[in-house]
């Protein structure tokens, strides 16, 4: 089970890192779908919020591959980094937002369901679980 868990993990690690690069470079504009019409008060500001973006899941990507001693912390961050971003999935599916290739609800709509499906990766193959399990804040 330890091979299965940290070939996961080190696929979430390349595909954080490629995700983050693609955020700097060749995806930049289409990854303004991803951040919330809410937040987005200026182009400047939402260019930032892209390439932050980018440069954090690097971060994570680098993390999951090479912070082996840390993975469960990593982790866990990569959890909450998940769940931090599911607004942007749903800002682009609210507002019928085209971007890589989701060019209809239904397409929108089942993207939405791989976010847990991440979650619950980031967790798993890093035994963040059970580290949050024995930590202070899961204890009765």
């Amino acid at each position: 089970m330890d091979y299965i868990k940290t070939f996961f993990r080190l696929l979430l690690g390349v595909f954080m890192t490629f995700a983050g690069f693609s955020h700097l470079t060749f995806s930049r504009l289409e990854f303004v779908a991803q951040v919330p019409t809410w937040i987005q008060f200026s182009p400047e500001f939402t260019d930032f919020v892209v390439l932050a973006s980018g440069v954090v899941e690097m971060i994570f990507g680098l993390g999951m591959l090479f912070l082996d001693k840390h993975k469960g912390t990593v982790g866990i961050l990569l959890a909450l980094f998940y769940i931090a971003i599911f607004p942007g999935n749903l800002n682009q599916y609210f507002n019928h937002i085209d971007a890589f290739g989701l060019n209809t609800d239904s397409a929108r709509l089942i993207r939405l369901f791989f976010q847990p499906v991440l979650i619950f990766l980031a967790l798993w193959s890093t035994d963040g679980y059970a580290k949050l399990k024995n930590s202070h804040f899961l204890r009765k």
